[in-house]
């Protein structure tokens, strides 16, 4: 069949795109000098690669993984700078992180990730958004919001409920605990974890195998699976909008701050 045709793709500078046979396509995000961490660039093209993908007619299967030893290791601290205290910034940035989620739900290609590395905010949205989850048994995971001083907002409310219950989301999410992927596909929380030298190539493999299979049969069978995502919206769009409402306020200042000078966070300061 017609490998996909990596022309559709060149206006992105932060993924990197390689085609495969069978219509499998790898999409690598590439900011190998920050561990792939997500900037303004990055966030933007997540927020519309998975929309531009569903329209692919040469896509049967994806593969997305980071580039180096990490899937991502969370927000640039100079743009999530940008970001505190900023409503128009802010505003930018929760269309775009609302699109991610929301273009992954409805792009009914397939998506495995491949969780090479460590894997932290609008990176680990899309590992954990993705419908086949392969991690290095190795990797540290952690939603993280909670340790910058905002709401768990950009995927978490919409989906970890569904992988590994409500228990254990409200664990990890209120407490931003790391978890490495053994853990991770213990609870259920991805679909697999292996040896790191096995990430990559057990995605791939999956990916063949779901490119190989009946492409509509597929399609609509995550399209249908994914209804059971979109009836969390609300509860995905309220937490978005809260995360949102906290990165204007004093926690999140707090939160940047006590990153950046790699310390613990003092919340309760000058509460009585």
């Amino acid at each position: 069949m017609t490998a996909p045709d990596l022309t559709r793709y060149s206006s992105y500078t932060r993924l990197a795109f390689e085609a495969h046979d069978n219509g499998v396509l790898l999409i690598t995000l590439s900011n190998p000098d920050k561990l792939n961490a997500t900037d303004a660039g990055m966030h933007e093209e997540l927020s519309r690669v998975f929309h531009d993908v569903d329209r692919d007619p040469a896509v049967r299967a994806v593969v997305v993984t980071g580039a180096g030893k990490a899937f991502s290791a969370g927000g640039d601290l100079q743009w999530i700078g940008q970001q505190v205290g900023n409503y128009t910034q802010t505003m930018k940035v929760m269309r775009e992180a609302g699109d991610i989620v929301r273009t992954m739900i409805d792009c009914d290609t397939p998506i495995i990730s491949a969780i090479n590395g460590v894997a932290v905010g609008a990176g680990l949205a899309v590992a954990l958004m993705a419908d086949i989850s392969i991690i290095n048994e190795d990797a540290r995971i952690t939603d993280g919001h909670i340790r910058l001083g905002v709401a768990a907002g950009d995927h978490a409310v919409a989906i970890w409920p569904l992988l590994c219950g409500m228990a254990q989301a409200k664990w990890y999410l209120l407490t931003a605990d790391f978890l490495d992927g053994r853990e991770a596909a213990r609870i259920g929380l991805v679909t697999r974890a292996v040896p790191a030298a096995e990430v990559l190539p057990t995605a791939l493999a999956a990916a063949q195998k779901v490119a190989a299979g009946p492409r509509d049969a597929v399609r609509y069978t995550k399209r249908s699976l994914n209804h059971w995502l979109r009836q969390s919206m609300p509860n995905f769009e309220a937490s978005l909008a809260y995360e949102m409402l906290n990165f204007l306020g004093p926690d999140a200042a707090e939160g940047l701050s006590a990153l950046k000078e790699k310390r613990s966070p003092d919340f309760l300061r000058g509460e009585p």
